[in-house]
């Protein structure tokens, strides 16, 4: 298999603190006690010139991608009550639904998601029902949506704690123009973080820092859910709700176990770009994760060419990494479940699928759907078995006339 990874960087012995910084604010991490981290050769300009400012600009142009950007997260929970007082009480998202789904488009998205035989259920079994909510942010509409399912019995959790160490998709990120007010608001309203707000330094290229708050909470089924705030003038790492300078979600990530497999999955099929990639060991526990002192780990981030957001990051734990729960990464499990991307050429990744040796779980299809309208459709599944959903805009030229 072709070796996609760009780089990785020696190990580091870095404060927990900006290790975190890199595993859920896509940034160089740095030490709190001054030390800067070698720089990375992929945060270079690709002709040689001196680095970008904020290392993780893009670097080239959405016209070079095959699979946009992150599009959608699709949450799966049994507890609507606890998601409402989280995501909208807590985060300020608004909920809609339960949104209609007409009987077709149910018995398709069961073939695309795996819910037919491959659900788990006893056979004869009635097939899988759910209920379909959207959470998003009105105020800011370039954001990742959120997909929420509701099934109408219970299924398992793919996470059964919240430890960082535990294998599985695990968390969104949502940046905010000033987080200090919103975290005291979020922890006087009683919601519980991972540790205190992390409140540090992170060098930029040229020499000069800037500073960066973040702090990780509990989420319902034992998601994680990052908000942070760069500051000293550096852009977020998202857009941001002019009222309330609060944005997202911006971006996704997974810990995950053999990466270097699941990494070519990510840049080989669908043809994302590493823009950094390095291992650290942690030195204390006092950082938002809150991992074991000398844990080694290593931190990637993909994005799609020319984006500057809905990104994907990945934390391989190579060492201490708890046992995974067995329950598979995607639908009716819950927690997050899948990820969906447009494509500009469905059939291309999937001929890239299946020369990669990924197995193509339905389509493509032509289908409608209540949160992305007509498009054709196609589902595969990472190597971790995490489920990618792909969808392609239908046109006259690609089946527009098809039922």
């Amino acid at each position: 298999m072709r070796r996609s990874v760009t780089h990785r960087d020696r190990l580091g012995r870095f404060p927990m603190a900006a290790a975190c910084a890199w595993i859920l604010l896509c940034l160089l991490a740095a030490s709190l006690c001054g030390v800067v981290p070698p720089p990375d050769p992929a945060s270079s300009t690709s002709k040689g010139g001196a680095p970008p400012a904020d290392p993780l600009a893009p670097r080239s142009s959405a016209d070079d991608a095959l699979v946009g950007q992150l599009h959608t997260a699709t949450l799966i929970t049994r507890d609507l009550d606890a998601i409402r007082a989280f995501y909208v009480d807590g985060l300020g998202l608004t909920l809609e639904g339960p949104l209609p789904v007409a009987d077709e488009t149910r018995a398709m998205q069961r073939r695309l998601w795996g819910l037919g035989t491959n659900s788990g259920l006893p056979p004869g079994r009635t097939p899988l029902g759910w209920d379909l909510y959207r959470l998003h942010r009105p105020a800011v509409a370039d954001t990742v949506r959120v997909r929420l399912l509701v099934p109408d019995r219970e299924t398992p959790r793919i996470h059964s704690t919240w430890n960082a160490r535990e294998p599985g998709p695990f968390s969104l990120g949502f940046p905010a123009q000033e987080l200090v007010p919103w975290d005291r608001a979020l922890r006087a309203a009683g919601f519980e973080s991972m540790n205190p707000m992390s409140d540090y330094r992170v060098p930029r290229a040229d020499g000069t820092s800037y500073g960066m708050h973040e702090a990780i909470w509990k989420a319902p089924d034992f998601m994680h859910t990052v908000t942070l705030s760069r500051r000293d003038g550096m852009p977020q790492l998202g857009p941001t709700d002019r009222e309330t300078g609060r944005g997202g979600p911006v971006y996704s990530a997974q810990v995950i176990g053999d990466s270097d497999r699941v990494l070519a999955f990510y840049t080989d099929v669908l043809g994302m770009e590493m823009r950094s990639d390095r291992e650290w060991k942690s030195h204390g526990s006092t950082g938002a994760l809150a991992v074991p002192d000398g844990t080694v780990f290593r931190f990637s981030i993909l994005y799609a060419p020319g984006a500057s957001h809905g990104h994907l990051l990945f934390v391989d734990f190579r060492e201490r990494t708890l046992p995974a729960t067995g329950v598979p990464p995607r639908p009716p499990n819950r927690g997050l479940a899948m990820w969906s991307f447009p494509t500009r050429d469905l059939d291309e990744v999937r001929r890239r699928a299946e020369a990669h040796g990924a197995e193509v779980i339905y389509g493509p299809v032509n289908y409608r759907s209540p949160m992305l309208g007509r498009h054709r459709a196609m589902t595969v599944l990472a190597p971790n078995g995490f489920l990618i959903e792909l969808f392609e805009p239908v046109t006259a030229s690609n089946g527009g006339d098809s039922p």
